[in-house]
């Protein structure tokens, strides 16, 4: 939000949505004046609303919201699986959706793009990968791709031993060395299982093959993906790591809007580090592949075991080193079946989720048993 008093003249709020945080939200209610908002998780308007501001709860209310609002653009930034109905409502309505819940792609790409072809909407992706790929194919014929490269930090435990994977607490794994996100996407950071969703991201937005995605960590994360061409020729988006940038791309997409951000010095960046990722480091990068060339609702069980498996990690319940085993065996356990519509990703969120639970229970029985308190 902190981009827009720049461009007032060119944007306005229509729609506010939260999660549960009263006081932030009902700050930025005060100042945008839009004309609709919704707080998802309370029950009740909160006080200070002002009298032109029509209020929506629950799920639902976030769909209410924005089609009480009639917004030009949507910008997406709900975390997980609450995020897609929002995807769909907008590209339904033939709208412009600024993309930053990679797992609406991730759950539903086969059903979602084909939404952008019928009712003449666009999507352009506020990850800084993403981001980076797009303006590196912009204007360029997909035919003339040879593969891109997206980028990622490595994580906090880009440099620990292995044996010691199954002792790394949540509170390690909070720790990321570059970005400052919300809980699930950082430990997703760790793990990569982030990189993993965004692999499956990249082959929905930009129409590539399995064989045209490749990951490189690059701790300083400078380079922000590359594009490496039939030609030889490579494209590279390169920047200081700051999320309003690729934000501010996509909402003057085709223009660029003047942003007093910190001058990029190339001095700084003398040595720009990039290796190859391990498998045995980063497991949660194959489920990716194996997501994609399973095919249909797969990628929906992927995120929801994920969203669960990373809950019961933060509660302390599992190991880390259990999140991309057990999403593992979910997915090896399971047939993948085809999207007909958002019901039948619905239903593969859900299964992912029980499956999750029910492979802890069994695993981690005798853990769960001493965590019950005495009676």
């Amino acid at each position: 939000m902190s981009l827009l008093p720049d461009f007032a003249d060119r944007f306005e709020v229509v729609c506010l949505q939260a999660r549960s945080q009263v006081g932030l939200f009902v700050e930025q209610i005060s100042r945008w004046q839009p004309r609709s908002a919704c707080l998802t998780d309370v029950a009740k308007p909160p006080p200070g609303l002002p009298r032109n501001t029509n209020f929506f709860t629950g799920a639902k209310g976030v769909l209410e919201a924005l089609t009480d609002a009639a917004p030009d653009v949507v910008i997406n930034a709900i975390t997980g699986a609450a995020g897609l109905p929002a995807s769909e409502w907008t590209l339904q309505h033939g709208k412009r959706l600024l993309l930053a819940n990679k797992e609406s792609l991730v759950m539903a790409g086969a059903h979602l793009m084909p939404l952008v072809a019928k009712h003449g909407g666009s999507i352009l992706p506020i990850d800084s990968e993403h981001c980076a790929i797009h303006q590196c194919l912009h204007g360029e014929q997909r035919s003339s791709v040879r593969r891109i490269w997206l980028t990622g930090s490595g994580g906090p435990f880009r440099q620990r031993p292995l044996d010691t994977f199954a002792t790394i607490s949540p509170a390690e794994a909070l720790c990321h060395p570059t970005w400052n996100m919300g809980p699930r996407i950082t430990i997703g950071s760790a793990s990569m299982m982030n990189k993993a969703f965004e692999i499956i991201e990249a082959y929905w937005l930009f129409g590539l093959t399995i064989d045209q995605i490749k990951v490189v960590i690059h701790p300083q994360s400078i380079v922000h993906s590359m594009v490496e061409f039939i030609d030889g020729s490579m494209l590279a988006q390169c920047g200081l790591p700051d999320m309003r940038v690729p934000i501010l791309y996509c909402l003057g997409f085709p223009s660029r809007l003047p942003f007093d951000f910190q001058p990029f010095d190339p001095t700084r960046w003398r040595s720009l580090e990039f290796t190859t990722v391990e498998p045995a480091r980063y497991p949660a990068i194959e489920l990716a592949f194996e997501v994609l060339r399973r095919g249909g609702d797969s990628g929906a069980v992927l995120n929801a075991a994920d969203e669960e498996l990373t809950r019961m990690f933060l509660a302390g319940t599992i190991p880390f080193t259990a999140i991309a085993e057990i999403a593992t065996r979910i997915l090896q356990d399971r047939s993948p079946r085809p999207i007909h519509s958002l019901a039948c990703v619905i239903a593969a969120d859900a299964e992912g989720r029980n499956a999750a639970t029910a492979l802890v229970a069994s695993a981690y029985a005798n853990d769960l048993h001493n965590k019950q308190p005495a009676r």
